[in-house]
């Protein structure tokens, strides 16, 4: 049986969306077009791989056991298209969490992992369906769940955070403090917090129950207003490159410490060798400079990430 790679491609783009308008416009095609493919792969195989549902589809029994392999494919194609160009693509990265920096980790190891191109993705959602999409290679930043089925994902870097709180915060003057002092203050956040899984688990496991969000417009304003407050404080890694607001102070929380986890996230069976690159220099990298060292009794981390499927 020979397979359309570009009906494969619709198949699997529709199986990501769960949506056969949102698939058709990722892939510049009319709705009618892409339902086309998809009535023509289902023909031949002889099988039906989607159900409506509601407004959208869900994939059959069929649907979900065809799609690994479908998704393998297509990654085998282009690679394939790149063995006979003679030549290998930069690998594509993207990052989320900007308001961490992410990317002064990726610079640690860039240099040493091939030829990199930089993507703009915003949030963890975006950056998976750019991946899922093919968009991008490989992607860093906190995974949390749900993450969608068809993504491998690698611990790279286990980070200590501190507290930010203005000057005039009743504990400003501590040396450091544990997480629980900081009850009856406002957890301030660049947005709402059940899109920031980590302030959430942070808040949630240490009784907190006074919460503030505001608009992420950069680390700037967002500093300029837990400086403004002296109820807000706030959670940043310890060594993040702070632009100059007057009127902070960074104290180190301990008993325990709180850890933000950085991950390397990629599409699983992406032949890319980039990738095997990359997830080396991050680990020699973090061998190197201690980045995964973890004691449960001094330390404190969020739920772990989600197994890759």
């Amino acid at each position: 049986m020979d397979l359309d790679m570009a009906q494969l491609r619709a198949f699997v783009c529709a199986a990501e969306e769960l949506h056969f308008g949102r698939a058709a416009r990722t892939l510049s095609l009319s709705q009618q077009a892409l339902s086309k493919r998809i009535a023509r792969l289902e023909s031949l195989l002889g099988a039906e791989l989607f159900q409506r549902a509601g407004n959208g589809v869900r994939l059959t029994g069929t649907g979900r056991c065809f799609l690994p392999p479908a998704r393998q494919a297509l990654a085998a194609a282009d690679a394939a298209v790149e063995a006979a160009l003679g030549k290998a693509r930069p690998l594509r990265v993207d990052v989320w969490g900007h308001l961490y920096a992410p990317m002064r980790t990726l610079a640690r190891v860039a240099g040493r992992a091939g030829e990199l191109v930089p993507a703009h993705g915003r949030d963890l959602p975006s950056v998976t369906a750019a991946l899922l999409h093919g968009d991008i290679d490989a992607a860093f930043g906190r995974v949390h769940p749900p993450l969608r089925a068809g993504l491998s994902h690698r611990l790279v870097r286990l980070e200590p955070v501190d507290a930010v709180v203005s000057t005039d915060h009743p504990r400003a003057a501590e040396p450091e403090l544990r997480p629980e002092q900081l009850r009856g203050s406002v957890l301030w956040a660049p947005g709402a917090l059940d899109r920031l899984d980590f302030l959430r688990q942070f808040a949630d496991r240490f009784d907190i129950p006074d919460r503030g969000a505001g608009v992420n417009l950069g680390l700037t304003h967002f500093l300029r207003e837990v400086a403004g407050d002296p109820r807000r404080f706030s959670l940043l890694p310890a060594d993040v490159p702070l632009p100059e607001v007057p009127g902070l102070r960074f104290v180190p929380l301990v008993g325990p410490t709180p850890l933000y986890a950085w991950s390397l996230l990629w599409r699983t069976g992406n032949p890319h060798p980039g990738l095997h690159a990359l997830a080396g220099v991050c680990a020699a990298e973090a061998g190197r400079s201690r980045w995964l060292e973890y004691d449960p009794a001094r330390d404190w981390l969020p739920e772990p990430p989600p197994a890759p499927e």
